[in-house]
């Protein structure tokens, strides 16, 4: 007998074998002949501690210990185990703490149905074939950690009753979590999918971390249900990415997605900042009787064809946004001028807005709302209102942006044509305030006739004939 740096007594039958030693025999169950093996099987039963540690598992060794404890195992290691054949757990019940650290599967892995009372922990596991934990349920903590799924894996409809923890796994076949339902926090930061992976009607009941996850296929993450925050920061998806989620913030910073881009939310706070979308993509808000989902800011956003449908973006700063002449708004709600006058310490004093749909940035400039970033230069927002007008589909948000850049025009000239654009904007509000136009035509009309009134009276007056003598007295 020896002790590795495995951490346990090795098997003595050969220097190769990291089997954890069985007392008296000093080797692993693998290398018990069959009397010794019968003996030490007889002494399982329901519940009863299994060490299998570093030992070569093959399919008649693993059913013969699972018969022997009717499928409910106890506290059980399997670290570094080596499964040649099919490993099938189906509906065994693990009544303690299980470990299965740096454990090889050749084979099929099954555990259809298994029951994990305690913790389950699979950090570094080879699955060199598909791996199924279909319908299992998981009473304590479940780690994946740098795991390699070789084939398709599948946890459809599993249950995790507290924190999963997949980061750095690397699923190279088909992934499934559909119905799967997370109590408590998921993450699956760093994971590398080579193939399509669904999480259809997936239930996240804390985060859901996919943080510099990359997607090489079709990722479904549609619908999801999500109790704090869906966070794809950092993410990269070379296929078509659907994502829906709601009552939840959804964080897709840095996201640099090749392929077409989907995601629908509801009561939603959506972050964007950095994302780099090279192919189609829409951001869809759907109606509720909640608030609506809105955006923060676009900063930085690089985007080939963005389209944002009925979001909120009243508090959303359009500065930084690159390329905002390919941003398309539809059906999008904006911040507005202030109501009622105002009293103001320069010229003029007392002041009366129109009322009108304004950016974000603009309520920061005119210090209508307080802001952690620098407010924009006029001559900046001027640019922005113009190269935004051509995507929006509403024609009076699409005048006032244009009334906005005019504005903005207005304010950062200091040349003489100033005069003529502040002459524009009094008259006729840059030709889109019809009102003005009207009421300075009757205000011309009505001193005009005024006018012409009283010049007709003067001349009246002094044409008069003056009264006979004998009326003079």
């Amino acid at each position: 007998m020896r002790t590795l740096d495995t951490g346990w007594v090795t098997c003595a039958a050969s220097p190769q074998c990291a089997g954890a030693a069985r007392q008296p025999y000093g080797r692993c169950l693998a290398h018990l002949d069959h009397d010794e093996l019968d003996e030490v099987v007889d002494g399982l039963s329901p519940g009863s501690p299994v060490d299998l540690r570093g030992t070569v598992v093959g399919e008649v060794l693993l059913e013969r210990i699972l018969s022997a404890t009717r499928r409910t195992l106890g506290r059980a290691w399997f670290e570094r185990a080596v499964f040649p054949d099919g490993a099938r757990f189906g509906g065994v019940v693990f009544a303690g703490d299980v470990s299965f650290d740096h454990a090889g599967f050749h084979r099929l892995a099954s555990f259809v149905e298994a029951r994990f009372a305690g913790n389950v922990s699979f950090r570094e596991v080879r699955f060199a074939r598909e791996l199924s934990l279909h319908g299992v349920a998981v009473t304590g903590h479940a780690a994946f950690d740098r795991m390699v799924s070789g084939g398709d894996a599948l946890f459809g409809t599993a249950r995790f009753g507290r924190t999963a923890s997949f980061e750095h796994a690397e699923f190279r076949g088909f992934a499934a979590f559909d119905g799967t339902r997370f109590t408590g926090d998921a993450a699956f930061r760093g994971c590398r999918f080579g193939r399509t992976v669904s999480f259809r009607r997936t239930a996240f009941g804390g985060t859901a971390g996919f943080e510099a996850v990359r997607f090489s296929a079709r990722a479904y993450l549609a619908p999801v249900t999500v109790g704090r925050r869906l966070t794809l920061t950092g993410a990269w998806s070379g296929g078509d990415l659907h994502l829906s989620a709601t009552g939840c913030e959804v964080d897709l910073r840095r996201l640099h997605a090749s392929g077409r881009l989907t995601a629908e939310v509801e009561d939603a706070r959506i972050k964007m900042e950095g994302a780099v979308l090279r192919g189609p993509a829409a951001v869809t808000g759907r109606s509720s009787a909640r608030a609506a989902s809105r955006v923060p800011s676009l900063h930085g956003v690089d985007a080939e064809a963005l389209e944002l449908v009925r979001l909120d973006l009243s508090a959303c700063r359009f500065a930084g946004l690159l390329h905002p002449e390919r941003l398309r708004l539809t059906g999008c709600t904006f911040a507005t001028t202030p109501r009622g006058m105002r009293l103001a310490l320069n010229w003029p004093p007392l002041r009366w807005w129109t009322r009108r749909r304004v950016l974000a940035d603009e309520h920061t400039w005119r210090g209508w709302s307080s802001s952690e970033t620098d407010p924009q230069a006029p001559h900046r927002l001027a640019a922005l209102y113009s190269r935004l007008r051509a995507g929006v589909d509403d024609a009076a948000v699409a005048a006032d942006f244009r009334f906005g850049a005019m504005e903005m025009r207005r304010l950062a000239s200091r040349s003489p044509g100033r005069w003529l654009l502040s002459l524009h904007w009094v008259v006729s509000g840059y030709g889109l305030r019809m009102r003005r136009v009207l009421g300075w035509s009757v205000l011309a009309a009505v001193l005009a006739a005024g006018s012409l009134l009283a010049t007709s009276a003067t001349h009246t007056a002094r044409h008069a004939p003056f009264p006979p003598a004998h009326l003079s007295h």
